[in-house]
């Protein structure tokens, strides 16, 4: 187990933990499960009817999200032996690697709260899923399975958010993509174009932000397991639609409002510590946990965009 040559240790390529919960909106819970409450939107002021007319009240609306947090952990155990064979302490490096690990998983938690069902109702029972008019098909007009992510599907989700009122003025929303995204941007811009030197520099690290989005990197977004018609001339999922992306063909980015669209509740922060076990000739455990859950506080501050990657 000695390596002559080198005393290091060399972590592979990896994500190293999370980049997506800095943009949630953070909150500690204790129980398993919490409800969150929301408040809505309040209709048209009335008219004064005339001096001394009375008051009428209306009810401002009230409703709530349920979080269920996941206790998850990472665990290995270093033997004495294996000190002694080894040039290094392993027990700090083992603690890094959970430590990223369980980092990845709080980004997964988040996609899924982002993209999954969301529970509501008095007791959680019910069940909201991500509508069909919160999700575009990355499109060009013509093509029939499937396009790459591009301008003019850029400027689609940003109307969508605008009409929505969930992007305000000189606001920024975050778009989750990955590498495969990028390089696409890139592609589809012509050296001519005025958005061809921010996206290069988007692509080459210069820059985070383009077109009111702040781009976040990736490569946990999932894939659509279902086939998905839609319209290639404006990217809206319509049964009556000409175009199909196939299952398994479309990576799902995600575009939402930061620290606002997704709630991600902390019942314990990534906890690690090392710990004799006599019961394994004191061995070390090397022991990391993380207790978490997350879900969608509001549907149209969320919008999902499926990007052909075969």
């Amino acid at each position: 187990m000695v390596d002559a040559f080198s005393a290091n240790v060399f972590h592979l390529a990896q994500q190293d933990g999370s980049r997506l919960r800095v943009h949630c909106r953070m909150e500690t819970q204790e129980a398993e499960s919490k409800f969150w409450d929301r408040i809505g939107v309040r209709g048209k002021s009335r008219k004064k009817q005339g001096r001394h007319s009375d008051v009428v009240y209306d009810d401002t609306p009230h409703s709530r999200r349920m979080v269920t947090m996941e206790d998850l952990y990472q665990a290995d155990m270093v033997d004495d032996a294996d000190k002694l064979r080894t040039i290094m302490d392993p027990e700090n490096e083992y603690a890094k690697a959970m430590s990223m690990a369980l980092g990845r998983d709080m980004d997964e938690i988040v996609i899924e709260g982002l993209l999954g069902n969301a529970f509501g109702g008095k007791k959680g029972t019910q069940v909201i899923a991500l509508p069909d008019t919160q999700k575009v098909v990355a499109f060009v007009a013509g093509e029939l399975t499937g396009s790459l992510l591009n301008i003019p599907t850029l400027r689609a989700v940003r109307k969508k958010a605008k009409q929505s009122e969930a992007m305000g003025k000189n606001e920024k929303w975050i778009f989750t993509y990955a590498a495969q995204q990028a390089d696409d941007l890139l592609g589809t811009t012509e050296v001519t174009s005025a958005d061809f030197n921010t996206v290069r520099a988007l692509v080459n690290g210069e820059t985070d932000t383009f077109m009111g989005f702040m781009f976040v990197s990736t490569e946990l977004l999932p894939f659509n397991d279902a086939a998905i018609v839609y319209e290639s001339a404006t990217g809206k999922i319509d049964a009556g639609g000409d175009a199909t992306l196939a299952a398994g063909e479309g990576r799902r980015c995600i575009a939402f409002k930061p620290n606002s669209a997704v709630l991600c509740a902390l019942g314990k922060e990534v906890n690690g510590r090392v710990t004799e076990l006599p019961g394994k000739h004191y061995s070390n455990q090397v022991y990391a946990s993380l207790t978490m859950g997350s879900t969608r506080m509001e549907e149209v501050q969320v919008i999902e965009v499926l990007c052909k990657e075969v």
